[in-house]
């Protein structure tokens, strides 16, 4: 009975969802962008996430011109699909609406290497590669392992060894990705105009103000201060409420 319960309840949800991601794309095509953005937001309140309805809901606030919005949920539809080459395009036209123009400090050597290959995928995605690839080892074993002719045993056999070095080069890929995804805290600034301070203390000169729709990533939390670093590598601390973390 509680099984039964539990999947009338996904059910409900799944349809509610579905119905919201649905009414958004219908109010979109509309013009009714306002309403296009509380349909989508609607989904997400039932934890219905997907890369497609953040980068809808991207595109909803980039038509209502509020820039910290449509520039988070393309960030957030690129956290799911790194892959989402729309939204990669449409993040750079919002952020050409932005105040601050920080420069982006380039990553070199085998870290930006080994960045650029794990960060193609999510990675739950680099997972179930991994279970994909474990299939067909066990495949390529049991094929090898009950064969009587040499020649397919050699066959399979060279096969099952491929099928491990991939296994084992998508395993670690996930494993980075998953620590990678959990110590990159980046955040966008949603307060119209704040101020970066040296110290977590009301009062004292700013090093600076940033703008709302700034990209910057968190380090460290003290009360309501939060220690930041812009892409240009310039640190400092700002209050909790400015910012909304992407992840």
């Amino acid at each position: 009975m509680r099984n039964i319960l539990y999947l009338l309840l996904f059910s409900t949800q799944f349809f509610f969802a579905q119905s919201g991601f649905e009414s958004g794309n219908a109010f979109y095509a509309k013009g009714k962008y306002t309403e296009a953005a509380a349909a989508y937001e609607s989904v997400l309140k039932n934890n219905q996430h997907s890369s497609e309805l953040y980068f809808n809901l991207g595109n909803a606030y980039y038509k209502l011109n509020q820039v910290a919005p449509a520039i988070y949920n393309y960030e957030k539809a690129l956290v799911l699909n790194p892959a989402n080459v729309e939204a990669a395009g449409n993040l750079k036209f919002a952020q050409k609406r932005t105040i601050d123009e920080f420069k982006v400090i380039p990553k070199v050597g085998f870290s930006k290497l080994l960045q650029d290959f794990t960060g193609q995928f999510h990675y739950d995605v680099w997972g179930k590669i991994a279970i994909g690839l474990s299939f067909l080892f066990f495949t390529f074993f049991l094929v090898y392992y009950i064969s009587r002719k040499p020649l397919l045993k050699r066959v399979f056999f060279t096969g099952m060894s491929v099928a491990f070095v991939l296994l084992l080069v998508v395993l670690s890929a996930a494993f980075f990705e998953k620590r990678y995804y959990y110590s990159e805290r980046p955040a966008i600034v949603f307060a119209e105009k704040t101020d970066v301070k040296k110290e977590p203390r009301e009062g004292g000169k700013p090093l600076l103000a940033i703008h709302e729709g700034a990209k910057v990533y968190v380090f460290e939390t003290i009360g309501k201060w939060r220690k930041i670093q812009l892409t240009d590598g310039t640190s400092g601390w700002i209050e909790s409420i400015a910012i909304k973390e992407v992840k």
